[in-house]
Order: structure tokens, then sequence, then C-alpha cells
């Protein structure tokens, strides 16, 4: 048959986690390496996935089976730990959002937005997904502000 037919399974060459099922954010393998310290992949493949759902166990996995746990991290992670920083180039965490939130005026975040911009953001090494996270502070900060204005 034709494969101009044929229905191309469109998650195919997306990675699911094993643990929970969540769609993986596909995650570049130097920064696997980064947050895996010295072992080199703990045997992963070079296709590694982040696990972005907060209360699955798994940070990393690949589409052969290979897991890495968060607890086995040489450093908690967000968002798997809530305590850790959600940026881990600058230290911002959920509590500064929060104070933000609080206060009425974004200026944890906007200076976030600020250093991000300049050549001491490391997200590639820093970061578990090895991306910027100022997408996510973005959202958690209107998130937040929704929640508390509708109370």
């Amino acid at each position: 048959m034709n494969k101009a037919f044929i229905r191309e399974d469109v998650d195919a060459n997306q990675g699911h986690c094993p643990r929970c099922g969540s769609l993986g954010l596909a995650v570049p393998p130097s920064a696997v390496r980064a947050q895996l310290g010295t072992e080199p992949g703990r045997g992963l493949s070079e296709a590694g996935y982040f696990c972005p759902f907060a209360r699955c166990e798994v940070a990393y996995f690949d589409l052969f089976g290979g897991v890495v746990l968060a607890e086995s991290l040489p450093r908690p992670i967000y968002p798997k730990d809530p305590l850790a920083p959600i940026c881990p180039c600058f230290g911002l965490s959920l509590d500064d959002i929060e104070a933000d939130v609080r206060e009425g005026a974004p200026r944890r975040v906007r200076q976030l937005l600020a250093d991000s911009r300049s050549s001491r953001a490391r997200c590639a090494e820093l970061s578990p997904t090895g991306q910027s996270c100022v997408g996510e502070v973005q959202r958690l900060y209107l998130r937040l502000r929704a929640e508390q204005q509708g109370q």
C-alpha cells in the first residue's frame, strides 16, 4: 500500500515518560551530562528527555527504557523539588515569585528577565532542560497573580 494513505503515528517520535506518561521535553545531550555530573549520560541514549510532571520520580529518560530518577541527581531540580530554584543561574525560587505577587509588582521577575539576557546566564549547563526558565517563570507569575485576584 502506498505510504501516502497510511496515517503516521504523530507521537512515534516524541518521548513519553515511562512512569507517568507525560510528554517529555527534549533535552540536549550537553544539558543531560551537565545535570548528571561525571557519569556520562548514566546509560541514556543521546536523545534524552526531561519529565516535567512535578510528582513523577523520573527526571530524565530516553526512548530505549533508560531512566534517571530525580533523587539520584547531584542537586535538587525544579519542579521535582519545589524548594529548588526555578532559575538555577540566578537562584530565583517559587517563594520569590510568590513574594512578587503578594507585593503587587514583579520586581524579582523583571530582574530575572534582565539577568537572563546577560552573559552570566548559563541555561545550557545549569537548567535541567538546557533551556531558559523565563517562560516558566512568567507562566507561574501570571497563574499565581490570577489565583490571588480570584480569591
